[in-house]
């Protein structure tokens, strides 16, 4: 038996929200799974060293849309897949794995919209497996790999080694750059801190201001590296802090305490899934209310991320 699972969202963050329920289906089904997926999910790096998975198979601008919809049902359909699960409520992936030949179709229901991604996940899965399932993501990873990193990067338990997630899909989502740099001061008075900056290429600007201020020399950046060697490299920290990104997924999937900074997306939908996620929201705002175009990147309290930090980091 082959079986396919479809998981369009475009950011890491999603694709770790749904980790639970691709392998409650691999192990349902007893068989590895396909997904197909964007490549800006990142699922071949993410789940390099997971044994529920077969192959990711791209989702991009030759095969996406109404103009590739030919040329993905040619590619899905030769290789036979006999179930296929539609994480979305797409006319056109109903479509899709009719005209592939598939025999078995679960999907969510036609044109959700406006849901809380875990939880509409999680009922859809376990209608399927018929059993509750946690909503909570555990990302393995090749122990060697672990320890590489901690040598490499002299990830020592000497300090406390802790993740700064100042990028952000955009500059509404972003928490000020000078509040990292005076969080990772404030910390390093109180407690021996080396700051790991997750960050990407095109957050070069915000980067090189912490790397040019005073707490630059407990810094190194990650952003000329691929997903695959951050991994193990956030394994071995001990907090993330920082804005609602894929990296504070990562770092919740990989169990590390993770504070998250949610100034302008839904706070619920993308933290209350991990008991790992601690949400600080704009005052005045709650984890339900905060939600996109609340625009509260003014309104997070410097004390109140400082003092929760210092309440996991400090021993």
């Amino acid at each position: 038996m082959k079986v396919l699972v479809i998981q369009t969202r475009y950011g890491i963050g999603d694709m770790l929200i749904f980790l639970p329920y691709l392998k409650a289906i691999s192990q349902k089904t007893g068989v590895k799974v396909s997904i197909l997926a964007k490549e800006t999910s990142r699922a071949s790096q993410l789940f390099k060293d997971e044994n529920f998975l077969d192959e990711v198979i791209k989702l991009d601008g030759t095969n996406d849309k109404i103009l590739g919809f030919s040329k993905l049902a040619k590619e899905i359909k030769n290789k036979n897949f006999d179930k296929v699960f539609i994480f979305n409520g797409s006319i056109r992936y109903r479509l899709l794995a009719f005209f592939s030949g598939i025999k078995e179709i679960y999907q969510y229901p036609f044109f959700i919209s406006k849901d809380v991604i875990f939880q509409t996940a999680k009922v859809f899965t376990e209608n399927y497996v018929n059993k509750i399932l946690s909503t909570e993501p555990k990302l393995n990873l090749n122990p060697k790999s672990i320890e590489d990193a901690k040598k490499k990067y002299n990830l020592t338990n000497n300090v406390k080694n802790v993740v700064l997630g100042i990028s952000a899909s955009g500059p509404t989502k972003r928490w000020d750059i000078e509040n990292f740099i005076n969080l990772a001061i404030k910390l390093n008075k109180i407690q021996n801190c080396k700051f790991i900056i997750a960050a990407s290429k095109k957050d070069q600007k915000i980067i090189d201001k912490i790397k040019n201020s005073e707490i630059g020399k407990n810094c190194f950046s990650l952003e000329n590296l691929s997903i695959q060697e951050i991994l193990p490299i956030i394994k071995n920290c001990d907090l993330y802090i920082g804005n609602d990104t894929g990296f504070m997924h990562i770092s919740s999937a990989l169990g590390i305490k993770s504070l998250g900074i949610f100034v302008d997306s839904p706070a619920y939908s993308y933290s209350g899934y991990s008991d790992n996620i601690t949400a600080i929201v704009p005052v005045g705002e709650t984890l339900e209310s905060t939600t996109h175009d609340t625009l509260g990147k003014d309104k997070i309290s410097f004390e109140e991320v400082f003092e929760k930090t210092k309440k996991y980091l400090i021993n």
